[in-house]
């Protein structure tokens, strides 16, 4: 089995690395960033924290080298899908595609472009130390099935789900994966950007009863926008706040929007708060939190202009 990661940040390189260690998975990574390209080929791709592994597998920057390849996983920020499928599609004329990716609409983007489609939902995290390491700082559960307008056969979706659980990376082939997306999509809504406007980590959110206020109904008005949408959450967006709260798993975990607001870079806001208030407005349900929440992030980022 030949996969193709595109997009090997944080998320990416968490697949990459473990399903590098499996004999039978010849693994390929295609990123931007030319000195983490340079790093992995150079040395391998190095995890610590939750887990200490070196990966050993091929980089590029240059789609035209990636291979015709199985499997897709792209994990590139909501905001580079269309530009980063458009650039590897050639090598998944005959594959499966998988998003596992932040926020709403990704799937639908992929399928633009390649006729197989996964829809998919993970929850391991890190952060890029340096080029060619990342730091693991949570470890999780990751969900696909198949994404029902542009779908990739069942077996396919098993496979894949397969070699991810060898390699360390846990994950569930479902017949629906839309529960476990929005679940996913309402935890980050209601918990990144808060974050990432305070500056603080998901456990110290958490701690103050005032944003975690703030965070629940955040949350209540996403599980409204699911109902009205018909997609049945698989758990409580709450008690996975609340897990992740904990100091054994996330408390001290700087989300990914705070790492962008860090770094000023372009957050994902419009695929999660943005993509909620989207689908309530289409679907009649009033979203005034998440719509606040929005145009916040949104005036931070036009401050560093």
């Amino acid at each position: 089995m030949r996969v193709g990661v595109v997009g090997c940040g944080a998320v990416g390189s968490l697949f990459a690395a473990q399903l590098a260690q499996l004999e039978d998975v010849e693994v390929w990574a295609y990123d931007l960033s030319q000195p983490h390209v340079d790093a992995i080929n150079a040395h391998g791709l190095r995890l610590s924290g939750a887990g200490e592994v070196v990966g050993r597998l091929r980089a590029t920057s240059d789609p035209e080298e990636l291979p015709a390849c199985e499997f897709g996983i792209v994990a590139t920020k909501a905001m580079h899908t269309e530009a980063a499928i458009r650039a590897t599609a050639g090598s998944f004329a005959h594959g499966s595609v998988c998003s596992v990716q932040n926020g709403l609409g990704n799937e639908e983007v992929l399928a633009e472009h390649v006729e197989r489609v996964i829809r998919g939902t993970t929850f391991p995290a890190g952060r890029i130390v340096e080029p060619g390491h990342v730091q693991w700082d949570v470890q999780g559960e990751t969900t696909i099935g198949p994404f029902e307008p542009s779908p990739a056969p069942e077996d396919e979706v098993r496979s894949l789900a397969e070699a991810c659980t060898r390699a360390g990376m846990p994950t569930a082939a479902v017949a629906d994966a839309r529960g476990p997306q929005w679940r996913k999509v309402i935890f980050n809504a209601a918990t990144n950007p808060v974050g990432a406007l305070t500056g603080l980590t998901h456990g110290q959110v958490c701690d103050d009863p005032g944003l975690r206020a703030l965070v629940s109904g955040l949350v209540d008005e996403g599980k409204a926008v699911a109902a009205a949408e018909g997609i049945e959450l698989d758990a409580d967006p709450e008690e996975l706040i609340d897990h992740a709260a904990r100091p054994d798993v996330a408390h001290d975990h700087k989300a990914s929007m705070l790492q962008d607001v860090e770094a000023r870079r372009a957050t994902e806001i419009d695929y999660l708060n943005g993509g909620i208030v989207d689908f309530g407005r289409a679907a009649g349900v009033p979203t005034p939190l998440n719509q606040a929440i929005l145009v916040l992030v949104k005036g931070l980022e036009r401050s560093w202009q």
